[in-house]
């Protein structure tokens, strides 16, 4: 593969490290971003003028045009985005504040859209380009305790598929990521558990114990995730959505084998409110 310039959101922890260590480890040119770029010195010190450092709150419009025109700037064009940055709260619906909603949402989604946009003009005139979105196995499969969270994720399955059909004529590519549990920070001090509600205490309290229990026992590897990342961006057919761990890729399949046996259950029902033939 020839070396691409890239832009990971989110670089300073989880898979957007994994990723962009292994992007400068093969040779790649790199924009990497963090809310604080101090964070992401010790890859400025070890691979010098092959990255840049930028600060960007994916939230932030003006930040992420600024990051974009930073790629430019700095190596005169971008090949790879990779719309990592984002975080997910663990509370029953109920339970999680509209302000709390409003703040995952405008990350998770908004933060993506944001970034998008900045993009596709520069990757247009280009004629090529690939575009990662980090989705999660939760924009396919709706995790208990996750509703917010969930909202954004399936908000950027939707944003991104739309955005396939629309710029892919243009030579750009799109992929969005779903991964299911890797031994990074998410499920630890990345995400904050609220105080269980005895209500939801067989449901939301049963997921939060899990989370728990289940940090730094996940089966996914980042370095492998960063290695599959690297393989698709060297190819001219990726695939629109790619689970990654063996947990994503069974919760997925078996979210949509139910959905498709759902839908044919109900399919007569569902065709019953056309309009009779001939009216």
């Amino acid at each position: 593969m020839k070396n691409h310039v890239w832009l990971i959101t989110g670089s300073s922890r989880g898979l957007g490290r994994a990723l962009a260590e292994a992007v400068l480890a093969a040779g790649h040119k790199l924009v990497a971003t963090a809310r604080n770029p101090k964070q992401l010195s010790p890859l400025v010190e070890r691979y010098g003028d092959q990255v840049r450092a930028v600060a960007l709150d994916v939230t932030d419009e003006r930040a992420a045009a600024a990051a974009i025109q930073a790629a430019v700037d700095s190596f005169g064009r971008l090949d790879v985005l990779v719309n990592n940055a984002g975080y997910g709260d663990l509370a029953s619906i109920e339970d999680t504040s509209m302000k709390d909603f409003r703040a995952q949402i405008e990350t998770n989604l908004f933060g993506v859209i944001n970034v998008t946009k900045a993009a596709i003009p520069l990757m247009r005139r280009q004629g090529s380009g690939h575009i990662m979105q980090f989705a999660s196995v939760g924009g396919r499969v709706g995790p208990m305790g996750r509703g917010a969270y969930a909202a954004a994720k399936w908000g950027v399955e939707g944003f991104s598929e739309v955005l396939l059909k629309e710029v892919g004529p243009f030579g750009i590519k799109v992929t969005i990521i779903e991964p299911g549990g890797f031994r990074t920070d998410f499920a630890g001090a990345s995400t904050n558990i609220a105080p269980g509600n005895p209500i939801y205490a067989a449901t939301v309290g049963a997921t939060a114990r899990f989370q728990r229990e289940y940090n730094g026992k996940q089966p996914g590897d980042p370095a492998r995730a960063a290695a599959a990342l690297m393989q698709i961006a060297g190819l001219e057919a990726p695939p629109l959505r790619l689970p990654l761990g063996s947990d994503a890729a069974r919760a997925v399949e078996e979210a949509e084998l139910a959905r498709i046996a759902s839908d044919k259950r109900w399919k007569e029902l569902s065709m019953s409110t056309d309009f009779p033939l001939n009216a």
